[in-house]
C-alpha cells in the first residue's frame, strides 16, 4: 500500500490551490461534465447496436448517430475549458510556490547560506517547481478524471450486468495491489534524481560565476570532467527512475490486457447464453477498457506523484525553515530624528552555535554622533563581524549592541537596517543599468536624486562619457566596469540611501592609487555629517579618524587617535611604521 506519510509532503500544496477556488470549481465541474458525457458514449452505442444494427433500422442508427455527435460536442468544449483552467491553476500555484519560496529565503538569515550553496537553491527553486507545476496541471487531472471514469464505469457495468462487474470488482484489487506496491520504489528514485540535478547546478553556477579565475589557472578541462561526471549521475540517477517507471506502466498494460481479455471471455459465453445482449456486451466492454485505461493512468499519476513528493519535500524544507533572527513581537521605535550613535556593551559572538570558537570577547565601545571610528587589525580578528553584527545579519552570544541607545535586538529588522549604509571591500553590483545600481539604495529616487547622488561619488564624470548614460548596462556584476567605478558607484548607492550610520569595509584596499584617490574623494563626500564606522588595513585613509581601535584575536587590545596610538607604540605603531615606509619607498 501507498505509505501516507512519504505522500505528505503534498498536502503543502493544498493552500496554494485553495486560493483559487473559482478555477479549481470550474476544473472539477468541466471535468465531471467531461468524463459523464464520454461515459454516456458507451450507453448510446449500445442503444445503436441492439436498436439500430442488429434490427437493421437505419433510422435508429441515424438517430443515435446524431446523440453521440451531441454528446461528443459538449464533452469537446468541456475537456478544453477543464485544459484550459487546470493549466491557468497549476500556473498560478506554479508563480505563487516561486514566490513563497524565494520570499522566504530573501528572509532567512546568514547562517543559512553559510551552509548551503546557491546553486543548490537555484535548483529547487527552478527545477522542483517546474515538476510541481506539471503535477498540478496534468497529473491532477488525469488522477481525478481517471477515478470519476472509474466510478461512473463501474456503476454503468453494474447495471449492465451485475454478474460480469462482480468479476470486474475482484479482478480490480489484483491489477491495482502490484502496481501501488511497486510506485512505492519510485519516490526514493525521484529524490535521488532532484539532489543530483541540484548538484548539476550548484557546480555549474559556482563555476560561471568564476570564469576568469577557472581560465586564470587552467581549470577548464578539469572543471568540465567534474561537470560532466555529476551530469552522468543525473543521468543515470534519471533513467533508473524511468526504467522503474517503464516496468510500472508495463504491469500495468499487461495485468489491464489479461483482464479484458477475461472479461470478453465471459461476456461471450452470457451473449451465448442470451443473459445479454450483443449491444450489451459491446457496451459494457466499452466500460471495462475505459475502466482499464483509467487505471493505467493511475498508475502512470502514482509515479508521478511519488516524483511530486520528493520535489515538494525539498521545497518544504525550505519553506519550513525558521530564521533565527526574527522581528521582535512587540518592536521598540528608533527615536527620530536619528541620533547616529553606536554602542558595543560586552558583545562575545561565536559563528558555531556551541560557542566553542569565539570570533569576538567582550568587545565594548561607543561612537558618538558625527564621530569617525576605525576598525585595524590582522585578517581574522572579528573586524567585518562587528559590523554584520551591528546589522544583525547575526546576534550576539552575550552582551548587547544598541543603536541610538536602543538594544538592537528590541528593534524591527527593516527599521534598524535603514539607519545604515554600508560599502563592502567588493561592493556587489547587480546586472542591471548603472542607473538601477545606485537605485538600489532607494528605489523610488528621482532621475535628478541619482544624479546628484553619482556626482557627489565622482560617478557622473565617466557615465556621461557613455553612450547610454545611466542606461548602459553593467554586466554581471559589473563585469564592465573597473575596481574604482564599482567603488563609486556603491558609494553613490549609500548616498542616495542618506543613513545616519556609514559602514566601510575596506572599501580602498584592493584599488589602484589614482582610483584610491578618487574613491577617497567620494568617500569624503560620504562621510560629511554621518556617524563611520570604517575597518581599513591601509592606515594612511584612517589617520584623521577621531578613534582608532586596535583589535586582535576577538579584543580590543588598544583605542586612540593615530597620533596616541603612535606615541603610545605597540601593535599600531609598529604596523604604522612599516606602512608608512612601505609607502615612501613606493614614491
Amino acid at each position: 500500500m501507498v505509505n501516507p506519510r512519504k505522500l505528505q509532503p503534498l498536502r503543502k500544496l493544498l493552500p496554494f490551490m485553495l486560493r483559487y477556488p473559482v478555477r479549481l470549481v470550474l476544473t472539477v465541474l468541466f471535468l465531471l461534465v467531461s468524463a459523464l458525457s464520454s461515459l454516456s458514449i458507451p450507453y448510446v452505442m449500445g442503444g445503436a447496436i441492439d436498436e439500430g444494427f442488429l434490427a437493421q433500422n437505419l433510422d435508429n442508427v441515424t438517430r443515435y448517430g446524431w446523440l453521440i455527435v451531441g454528446i461528443a460536442a459538449v464533452m469537446g468544449l468541456a475537456s478544453g475549458a477543464r485544459f484550459y483552467f487546470i493549466s491557468s491553476l497549476g500556473e498560478k500555484v506554479l508563480a505563487d510556490l516561486r514566490e513563497a519560496v524565494f520570499g522566504h529565503l530573501l528572509r532567512l538569515d546568514s547562517r543559512y547560506f553559510d551552509t548551503n550553496r546557491v546553486g543548490e537553491l537555484t535548483s529547487r527553486l527552478n527545477g522542483d517547481v517546474g515538476v510541481i507545476r506539471f503535477a498540478v496541471g496534468s497529473s491532477f487531472s488525469l488522477a481525478l478524471r481517471s477515478l470519476v471514469t472509474i466510478i461512473g464505469a463501474l456503476v454503468m457495468m453494474m447495471l449492465t450486468s451485475p454478474v460480469m462487474t462482480i468479476a470486474v470488482v475482484v479482478l480490480v484489487p489484483c491489477i491495482l495491489f502490484p502496481l501501488i506496491i511497486y510506485s512505492r520504489r519510485l519516490r526514493g528514485m525521484s529524490r535521488k534524481t532532484q539532489d543530483a540535478l541540484a548538484d548539476l547546478s550548484a557546480m555549474a553556477t559556482e563555476m560561471l560565476g568564476a570564469t576568469r579565475t577557472v581560465k586564470a589557472f587552467t581549470q577548464e578541462v578539469t572543471q568540465s570532467g567534474i561537470y560532466n561526471s555529476h551530469s552522468r549521475d543525473s543521468y543515470r540517477a534519471e533513467v533508473h527512475r524511468l526504467g522503474a517507471r517503464a516496468v510500472l506502466v508495463g504491469m500495468a498494460i499487461f495485468l489491464g490486457t489479461t483482464a479484458i481479455v477475461a472479461l470478453v471471455w465471459w461476456g461471450a459465453r452470457a451473449v451465448f447464453d442470451g443473459t445479454v445482449s450483443a449491444g450489451e456486451l459491446a457496451q459494457f466492454m466499452i466500460y471495462a477498457l475505459m475502466a482499464s485505461g483509467a487505471l493505467t493512468n493511475i498508475s502512470d499519476v502514482l509515479g508521478t506523484l511519488h516524483q511530486v513528493s520528493g520535489a515538494t519535500e525539498r521545497l518544504t524544507e525550505i519553506l519550513d525553515t525558521e530564521a533565527t533572527i526574527t522581528d521582535p513581537v512587540v518592536p521598540k521605535l528608533l527615536p527620530t530624528p536619528p541620533l547616529g550613535t553606536v554602542q558595543f556593551d560586552k558583545v562575545a559572538f561565536s559563528y558555531d552555535r556551541a560557542g566553542l570558537e569565539s570570533v569576538l570577547n567582550n568587545v565594548s565601545f561607543s561612537v558618538a554622533h558625527g564621530e569617525t571610528v576605525a576598525l585595524v587589525g590582522p585578517s581574522g580578528s572579528g573586524k567585518s563581524t562587528m559590523l554584520s553584527l551591528l546589522q544583525r545579519f547575526y546576534d550576539v552570544t552575550s552582551g548587547s549592541i544598541r543603536v541610538d541607545g536602543v538594544d538592537i535586538r528590541e528593534v524591527g529588522l527593516i527599521q534598524l537596517r535603514q539607519r545604515f549604509a554600508y560599502v563592502e571591500q567588493e561592493p556587489t553590483i547587480f546586472a542591471g543599468t548603472i542607473g538601477d545600481n545606485i537605485r538600489f539604495g532607494k528605489p523610488g529616487a528621482s532621475q535628478q536624486e541619482v544624479e546628484a547622488a553619482a556626482t557627489a561619488a565622482l560617478v557622473h564624470s565617466f557615465v556621461a562619457e557613455m553612450p547610454l548614460g545611466y542606461d548602459t548596462l553593467v554586466g554581471e556584476r559589473g563585469v564592465t566596469l573597473s575596481g574604482g567605478q564599482k567603488q563609486r558607484l556603491a558609494i553613490a548607492r549609500a548616498i542616495l540611501k542618506n543613513a545616519p550610520i556609514l559602514l566601510l569595509d575596506e572599501a580602498t584596499s584592493a584599488l589602484d592609487a589614482q582610483s584610491e584617490r578618487l574613491v577617497q574623494v567620494a568617500l569624503a563626500h560620504l562621510m560629511e555629517g554621518r556617524t563611520t564606522l570604517v575597518i581599513a588595513h591601509r592606515l594612511a585613509t584612517i589617520r584623521d579618524a577621531d578613534k582608532i581601535l586596535v583589535l586582535d584575536g576577538g579584543q580590543i587590545i588598544d583605542q586612540g587617535t593615530h597620533d596616541e596610538l603612535v606615541v603610545k607604540g605597540g601593535r599600531y605603531a609598529d604596523l604604522a611604521k612599516l606602512q608608512f615606509r612601505m609607502d615612501d619607498a613606493v614614491h
